[in-house]
């Protein structure tokens, strides 16, 4: 009998449950607003941890060069940093994006839920902008 295997949202929420309690509901609460920013956005679990990709029509292009990817999350306990692999090409000027990184990625940092109350608007808006840089 062929092993099942879990959908890539049950792999999210089995790694999210398992998460300590302190950032748990942190990390649902991101992966509710990323997921809702865009209903071509999907979730995965890579580099060991929840993260976001496009899966629209893209130009073709090298898959090392990670495209597709939007954002990687790094959980800490006393903080959520949201990794945005091609960060820099967003045209960022309120300050939500640190970081000035060779490889062009740019960060997010979440230190608790008022945080992340606090940078919803500005992190769908940085997504809408990465969206809107895609090359189709």
């Amino acid at each position: 009998m062929p092993k099942l295997t879990h959908t890539s949202q049950q792999q999210v929420t089995e790694h999210i449950q398992k998460l300590d309690p302190t950032i748990r509901d942190m990390v649902e609460t991101l992966r509710q607003i990323i997921l809702s920013t865009n209903s071509e956005i999907d979730e995965q679990i890579k580099w060991n941890n929840p993260s976001f990709y496009y899966t629209g029509d893209m130009a073709p292009f090298d898959p090392k060069e990670y495209k597709r990817d939007i954002i990687v999350m790094n959980l800490h306990k006393n903080r959520i940093m949201l990794v945005f692999p091609s960060g820099a090409k967003v045209n960022d000027t309120t300050g939500f994006l640190e970081g000035d990184y060779e490889d062009g990625r740019r960060l997010a940092i979440f230190k608790d839920m008022d945080d992340v109350k606090a940078k919803t608007a500005a992190l769908q808006n940085v997504i809408k902008k990465w969206l809107a840089l895609v090359e189709k």
